[in-house]
């Protein structure tokens, strides 16, 4: 692959690398960056706050390959009223901005119809196949493979009527080649003691893993990118600088201007008005999310579990025990509602009994959503060195090495291994800069 900038060739060889410079250093970002520079490119990390600081700090810390099921799926519609309504529900909308969230609603209503499902459910899957495996030699350079553990995972139904609602997910997920267990109460309780014994259903996932801690393992990935021979720069990106191609010659900052043979995007929720410097205007949203982080919760799990019903998970860290999950629409700016960490206590003792709210810590982050659940892992349609890498929702350190992947083959001009139609950025309106 040739980029020219200034007139001169780049050649992608054993001399002379590309230089990359990579914007966002979730683990998204993060993992792009270390995998191109596994590959030989010269990689800048670029991102306002430190690794980790942002989404990747609060997530549920799981892997797993069993994210087949879109978010937006048949029925959701008719849900919405009721989780509303609920005071512990798992979904909250600032109603003021309401108005200039209508756009992305009525997108997430055409997303959730049935005709599109199957679709969307192949193009995840293709995803999250191999997801695991894909962090191997990221954790290999970083000395890190002891941070991730393949513990499994349950889903838990609090009544039998809620597990037969559920079954066409189930269906979906054979029908994806997922591995999975249907479990009875006395199954539950063996496999998972800590539980109330309230449960007549459970599902076994075993395929999933876990980091034991998820910010650390940002970090340890960064410093193993910057041992290896990466740059990472703390700096606002401003704008870009193309040249007379329209290509990307360099990056603006707060801090100076990057020059630049290829650029990433992949600032998860702040990437909408880069990708708009850029050409591109994608509907990416902000689903904001809780966590409670007990760091003496008297009772710990040894395997993650999460409530079908409240939309919650519980993960067991090396820290504490997370407590993560709703899904709150507002803008960027709006101000935490605490009271969506504290609904998250109110779930966790219904489901382990004698927990303990001891040196808890809670946090508020911005999932970068995409009204179909997919995100967006693309060239970009207008230049031809620029790409993108976000709107990964809930499911960021899920796909964040298997990003890596996909974009160190894009930048490095090989076939990727899977279509990636169903992921490029100008599946959604583009305008000019």
């Amino acid at each position: 692959m040739r980029l020219r900038q200034s007139g001169a060739a780049m050649k992608v060889g054993a001399e002379q690398r590309m230089h990359v410079a990579v914007i966002g250093a979730g683990i998204v970002g993060v993992s792009v960056a270390l995998s191109l520079r596994r590959e030989g490119f010269a990689v800048t990390l670029i991102d306002r706050q430190g690794p980790g600081e942002g989404t990747s700090f609060g997530n549920a810390a799981m892997i797993s390959p069993d994210i087949v099921v879109p978010m937006t799926s048949p029925g959701i519609v008719r849900q919405v009223p009721g989780m509303l309504l609920d005071p512990l529900g798992p979904l909250r909308i600032r109603w003021r901005h309401l108005p200039r969230l209508t756009p992305y609603l009525l997108r997430v209503l055409a997303a959730s119809r049935k005709s599109r499902i199957e679709s969307t459910s192949a193009a995840m899957a293709a995803l999250a196949r191999g997801a695991v495996e894909a962090y191997s030699p990221l954790a290999r350079m970083a000395d890190a493979e002891d941070m991730i553990r393949r513990t499994g995972r349950i889903n838990l139904f609090e009544s039998e009527e809620e597990f037969r609602t559920s079954r066409w997910k189930l269906e979906l997920e054979r029908r994806r080649g997922l591995h999975f267990e249907v479990l009875d109460a006395a199954e539950l309780r063996q496999l998972e003691p800590s539980l109330a014994p309230i449960f007549p259903r459970a599902v076994f996932y075993p395929d999933t893993a876990q980091s034991v801690n998820n910010f650390r393992f940002v970090q340890v990935l960064a410093d193993a990118l910057q041992r290896h021979g990466g740059r990472s720069l703390r700096a606002e990106v401003l704008d870009f600088d193309l040249d007379a191609n329209g290509n990307v010659a360099a990056v603006e900052t707060d801090d100076g201007r990057e020059p630049c043979d290829a650029v990433v995007v992949a600032a998860g929720a702040w990437s909408r008005p880069l990708a708009r410097r850029l050409g591109a205007n994608p509907p990416l949203e902000t689903e904001r999310g809780y966590h409670l982080t007990i760091g003496d919760p008297g009772v710990m799990p040894r395997i993650p579990f999460g409530s079908n019903r409240r939309g919650f998970s519980c993960t067991p860290l090396e820290h504490g025990l997370r407590v993560a999950g709703t899904v709150e629409l507002a803008d960027l700016e709006a101000a935490p509602d605490w009271r969506r960490a504290d609904v998250l206590m109110t779930h966790v003792r219904r489901l382990l009994p004698g927990v303990q709210d001891r040196e808890t810590t809670r946090w508020m982050g911005h999932r970068p959503g995409l009204p179909d659940s997919v995100p967006v892992i693309s060239p970009s349609p207008l230049h031809r060195n620029a790409y993108f890498a976000f709107g990964h929702g809930h499911f960021g350190l899920c796909l964040g090495a298997r990003t890596g992947q996909l974009v160190t083959a894009l930048v490095a001009g090989r076939d990727p291994g899977i279509d990636m139609t169903p992921y490029r950025i100008d599946r959604f309106r583009t305008r000019g800069r």
